[in-house]
């Protein structure tokens, strides 16, 4: 069977092959709603397919939005790459997803990669991009999306939630609601940067908390992995120390949950023996062996925001950044004693 083209489209539906266009791609410039509906059922008619590579190569602009994540096996990561795919689906748009793995010279690779293949829009999870990447995404008329986190090293549009106040409200909680006043902290490896990081702002969250009360934080910040595995492995030589920890605010519920199982392999019940509080609020912290206490957001909102922004037709203005904040909202479960 032959080819059915846009001529083919426009002929049956008495209109020009630009307003199928219009159509196609849903602007640059409106359409009469009848006559959108005549492209349509012609369209549906025809099994007109459009050819993505020609509109690409005609706007210099693919269909496609670039994901960059760190490690996409975490399950935080996991959902969040879930809620973008889904907030690009509802634009029509597909997701190219890369994995840093913490490491700059792979990072690097995916931005160039993403930009090479014209992106209409970059969303990139990092934990510092190195000089070179963000010359390179200087250097392009792309948007740039920071999600999760805003390094210094990069400006442009940054969608993040409100670390501090998060681990602030979940510190809060343990010292009011269950009268705590000795709460470590598991924090993130030494690699993790000092500024701007979200595990380093919610140490910073909970040392503010315990500022405020009083309470004394020396010596009682641990650092950890961010997964549950490497987390398991800390907890383990932790909850064994004969001075161990009766509270623990971890900066993960990855980590949290990797505490839960090395309480439970050291005979330690929670919450009586052990208050375990975590962030994120991961699908799995609701059914972990003890239901988890753990900071949350709109998810979904900041993965439509992100998207909304890296779809922005007009390249930002030199200095332009526009930061969304969404607020954090403490989920009580049973892993704090409530």
């Amino acid at each position: 069977m032959p080819k059915v083209t846009r001529d083919d489209v426009a002929r049956l539906a008495g209109t020009s092959t630009a307003v199928v266009s219009y159509v196609v791609n849903n602007g640059p410039r409106p359409v009469a709603p009848a006559t959108r509906e005549r492209v349509l059922a012609a369209i549906e008619q025809l099994g007109y397919r459009p050819d993505s590579v020609a509109q690409a190569m005609a706007s210099r602009r693919t269909n496609l939005i670039g994901l960059v994540l760190p490690d996409a096996r975490q399950p935080f990561f996991a959902e969040l790459a879930h809620t973008v795919e889904k907030a690009a689906f509802d634009k029509g748009r597909l997701v190219l997803i890369g994995n840093s793995d913490y490491d700059d010279d792979r990072e690097l690779h995916y931005v160039r990669a993403f930009l090479g293949m014209q992106v209409s829009g970059l969303v990139l999870v990092s934990q510092g991009p190195s000089e070179r990447a963000a010359q390179e995404i200087a250097a392009r008329d792309v948007r740039v999306v920071l999600m999760h986190r805003q390094p210094n090293a990069l400006s442009g549009d940054a969608v993040v939630l409100d670390d501090v106040q998060g681990a602030y409200l979940a510190t809060r909680h343990l010292i009011e609601a269950h009268g705590l006043h000795r709460i470590h902290c598991l924090g993130g490896p030494p690699s993790t940067p000092e500024l701007g990081d979200p595990v380093t702002d919610h140490v910073i969250g909970w040392r503010r908390a315990m500022d405020e009360s009083g309470l004394a934080t020396e010596g009682l910040v641990r650092g950890a992995p961010f997964n549950r595995f490497g987390a398991h492995a800390v907890a383990r030589d932790l909850l064994a120390e004969a001075d161990r920890p009766t509270a623990l605010f971890c900066s993960t519920d990855d980590q949290a949950i990797g505490v839960l199982r090395a309480a439970r392999e050291l005979g330690l019940k929670v919450p009586d023996d052990l208050v375990v509080v975590g962030f994120d609020d991961i699908a799995e912290a609701a059914v972990a062996e003890v239901p988890l206490t753990t900071v949350t957001t709109d998810r979904a909102a900041m993965a439509q925001a992100a998207v909304d922004l890296a779809l922005e037709r007009e390249p930002a203005a030199p200095g332009e950044v526009r930061v969304r904040s969404f607020p954090a909202r403490l989920v009580v479960r049973r892993s704090c004693g409530c």
